[in-house]
């Protein structure tokens, strides 16, 4: 017995608050039940106790006052949807691995996208990952070096976490090299030969200071790996704002001439680099048909199975509540 109350789970404890009004109603019941009791005994001793009494029984008061509470109580369990478990189920899951290289290089600061290129940028791939299922994705960021910040998952509000933690300090290179990105990508796709489609976004503004990367990209061919570009910012460009300890702009940035530094969209790179791979190249847009594109894109691609998972099922109890507050409502009224 003690080990099937361990197993019950409950799905809407939310609902505790309800507790303060089912005892309230309880002690209603019973408060009314001693007046009532107290009443009876001094009718009792009164001449006219069999002219008054002659329907009255203090134990059925009592019978219905505990099935009315019971009734309430049975409600209350009700509402917090009680479950037992019933079994482990294992659960093949089937999707895509889908790499995520995001820019934080300083030109990523630039303001041609709102509020700024970083940030337009978490926002499209958060729009990408609420369009697609059960895709496991992974964040790689880059600038002059890359790192694996969130490893291949199907959970998107830890990958979420990790995006909302980047800024262009995480790595400290102020240039761009999609050589890095790239390279990364492979390193991690190597370990996992056997897949069929290997996915990588590169989420970035297109400037590069890669020193080979003709040589990775076809690299990349050979290892069958499908490499997606979305380009952020403006083919006008716009200058990198350089800012203080306390965040607040100080100036642009400036070349060895003191010019400010004009960062632009260099769309020809990104556009080769995703024709060459067998993919596309998209440009952000102000709404989601720029992440809608991608994600259209991805499903095209052959699903496969990951790793089985296992899945704990849970049968609702609640009914079996209901209805025994229908029967103690329904003797009660019997009575």
């Amino acid at each position: 017995m003690i080990e099937k109350l361990a197993d019950i789970q409950w799905g809407s404890l939310h609902n505790m608050p309800y507790l303060a009004l089912a005892i309230g109603i309880i002690i209603f019941c019973f408060v009314r039940i001693i007046r009532l009791t107290k009443a009876y005994e001094r009718l009792a001793r009164s001449r006219y106790a069999r002219q008054f009494l002659v329907h009255a029984s203090l134990f059925r008061a009592w019978i219905k006052a505990l099935l009315y509470s019971g009734a309430v109580l049975a409600i209350f369990f009700a509402m917090l949807q009680p479950m037992i478990k019933k079994a482990d189920e294992k659960v093949k899951q089937e999707g895509r691995d889908v790499f995520i290289a995001l820019d934080i290089s300083r030109s990523m600061l630039a303001t041609d996208c709102t509020p700024s290129r970083l940030q337009c940028a978490k926002e499209k791939i958060k729009q990408l990952l609420s369009l697609l299922s059960c895709e496991r994705v992974g964040l790689i960021l880059f600038s002059g070096s890359s790192i694996i910040q969130c490893p291949l998952t199907t959970d998107y509000h830890a990958f979420n976490l990790f995006l909302d933690a980047v800024d262009v300090e995480t790595i400290s290179s102020g240039t761009t090299s999609l050589e890095q990105a790239v390279a990364q990508a492979r390193s991690a796709y190597q370990s996992m030969p056997s897949k069929k489609n290997k996915l990588l976004l590169i989420v970035t503004d297109g400037e590069d200071f890669s020193s080979n990367l003709s040589a990775m990209k076809d690299a990349a061919i050979q290892d069958g790996i499908h490499i997606f570009t979305l380009g952020v910012g403006s083919v006008e460009g716009a200058p990198i704002p350089l800012f203080d300890v306390n965040g607040s702009v100080i100036g642009h940035q400036k070349d060895a001439r003191g010019a400010v530094v004009i960062s632009r969209l260099n769309e020809g790179i990104l556009q080769n680099l995703a024709t060459q791979t067998g993919s596309t190249y998209v440009r952000v847009t102000n709404d989601n048909s720029d992440a809608r594109a991608i994600a259209n894109t991805i499903t095209t691609f052959e699903k496969e199975q990951f790793d089985e998972t296992s899945v704990s099922r849970f049968e609702e109890q609640y009914p079996y509540f209901l209805l025994v507050s229908f029967f103690c409502l329904l003797l009660e009224w019997i009575l």
